[in-house]
């Protein structure tokens, strides 16, 4: 069939239908600078299959992909793994179009996608709750087992696993936001992949660790590692080399028991005339003295999701601000709300605090606050400023960057 857009083989009977999204920038409130995929799979079986839709804008393209391989009125069945909009916004569309016989969805999937007011009244017959370790029957050989994954990352979530041909489609997990034409990981620069998947990781499934643990764990347990031929999350790039497979995994293993790169210090900050900036800069420079790995992050060019994309694997935090308005600078307190949100407190983090201000330092023991209810040990200090620092306050921001450094080392 004619179709500007192609489905392309998976494995013998798989066959990736998604979309591309190159425009995306932001999502969930991270910054998305590399654009993302909507992956959606077709199963060709005696029940052809179909597993996940995409972002009701990119409807089209999912249909042309289906398109270019078979007719989508062939399709009898729809497995939803996630119900959030950007796997479930084209469902009325596809079901309007293929009249499917079963959609198939795990109990809360079921109850999310009338609450969504995705399926009709009229078509809600079509819904089926499954139920962890379930088997469907897709006929020719193939069946599909489903397993409860709940909370990875929203309590509908559920991975479906061909059993035929060794096919893991994964929802979120293991997924990153990377825009590529290429489908797989190891089509793809090494650096950016881990980058990505780091940063998903730290955004999406931080506060969420708990519950990616028992995944990662039951996957393990009931499928093996080594039993996957293919990893396809909804989101970025494939998994098809063992290695790489590997990889992620240990790497899931790694952020979720908070393991992290001793002595990293995340430095970030604002300013409003270069007060604070000259002290971050002191600061940093006494800790990096030290023979700490020191990650400056000026919120002026770095994005909070960012911050927290470095701070995984961290084991330091040092916040700075000028007093506005009796209080933080908006975009640390945006920060800090974000981070306070990912429960980074797993990592059991040592955190700082510095800044200016003109007739009151307010902003001060607000930062501190902030880091004790996200369950920081706050280092002495803090390190402040009256208008512009001196070369005293400078030297004071260096040796207070060597004294914290010097701590962070003792809490090995």
């Amino acid at each position: 069939m004619s179709s500007a857009f192609k489905a392309v083989q998976v494995s013998d009977s798989v066959w990736w239908v998604g979309a591309i999204d190159w425009d995306l920038t932001d999502f969930h409130g991270y910054e998305t600078t590399r654009g993302s995929t909507y992956n959606a799979f077709l199963v060709i079986a005696d029940k052809i299959t179909l597993i996940d839709t995409v972002k009701k804008d990119y409807t089209d393209e999912l249909l042309s992909r289906i398109s270019s391989f078979i007719h989508p009125s062939r399709i009898d069945y729809i497995i939803s793994n996630h119900s959030e909009m950007d796997h479930t916004g084209a469902l009325p569309e596809i079901i309007r179009t293929v009249q499917p016989e079963k959609i198939f969805a795990s109990a809360k999937g079921v109850a999310t996608l009338k609450d969504y007011n995705l399926i009709g009244e009229h078509n809600e017959h079509l819904l089926e709750a499954v139920k962890d370790n379930q088997v469907l029957d897709l006929g020719g050989g193939h069946t599909i087992r489903f397993l409860d994954t709940k909370m990875v990352h929203w309590p509908d979530s559920m991975f479906s696993y061909l059993e035929s041909e060794k096919v893991l489609f994964s929802n979120d997990a293991f997924g990153m936001h990377l825009a590529s034409f290429e489908r797989y990981v190891d089509e793809l620069d090494p650096w950016i992949v881990n980058y990505e998947a780091t940063k998903y990781y730290a955004n999406i499934f931080w506060p969420l660790s708990p519950a990616v643990s028992k995944a990662v764990k039951k996957t393990r347990d009931s499928i093996g590692v080594g039993n996957i031929k293919v990893l396809a999350p909804d989101h970025g790039p494939l998994f098809r080399k063992q290695k790489d497979m590997e990889s992620i995994f240990n790497s899931y293993d790694k952020w979720i028991a908070g393991e992290v790169k001793k002595h990293k210090v995340v430095i970030t900050f604002a300013t409003m005339w270069e007060s604070t900036a000259k002290m971050a800069r002191a600061i940093a420079e006494g800790a990096a003295s030290e023979g700490v790995d020191v990650k400056f992050c000026p919120l002026s060019r770095t994005h909070r999701s960012d911050v927290s994309t470095e701070l995984l694997e961290g084991d330091a935090l040092i916040i700075g601000s000028p007093n506005l308005n009796s209080g933080i600078y908006p975009t640390v307190a945006d920060t800090l709300t974000y981070l306070k949100g990912l429960k980074p407190a797993s990592h059991k983090l040592l955190g700082g605090v510095f800044g200016s201000y003109g007739w009151s330092p307010a902003s001060l023991p607000q930062l501190s606050n902030f880091l004790e209810e996200m369950k920081v040990e706050v280092f002495e200090g803090p390190v402040k400023t009256k208008y512009a620092p001196s070369k005293d306050v400078l030297l004071e921001g260096f040796e207070y960057g060597r004294a914290f450094a010097a701590k962070l080392k003792e809490n090995d």
